[in-house]
């Protein structure tokens, strides 16, 4: 009797209890939709891409050493 590894182990005991829910893949469904929902949707309205106006790396190196050390400064 060969004992299969751990990681078949442990892969196979969480893919029978994925397998045998019920309600808890309704609430997976749910916690994937509001990640969804934070990480796509939010991030469009509410943290636009100040460096999208740089167009090489130097001056989008410059403008956040500027505005880190102009932050410093002016609490």
């Amino acid at each position: 009797m060969k004992k299969d590894s751990i990681f078949k182990r442990i892969f196979r005991f969480y893919w029978e209890g994925f397998q045998n829910m019920t309600l808890g893949k309704t609430l997976w469904l749910i916690i994937f939709v509001k990640l969804f929902i934070m990480f796509a949707i939010l991030k469009v309205f509410f943290f636009p891409d100040y460096l999208k106006k740089f167009g090489k790396q130097p001056e989008k190196q410059e403008y956040v050493s500027g505005e880190l050390i102009r932050r410093a400064i002016n609490p």
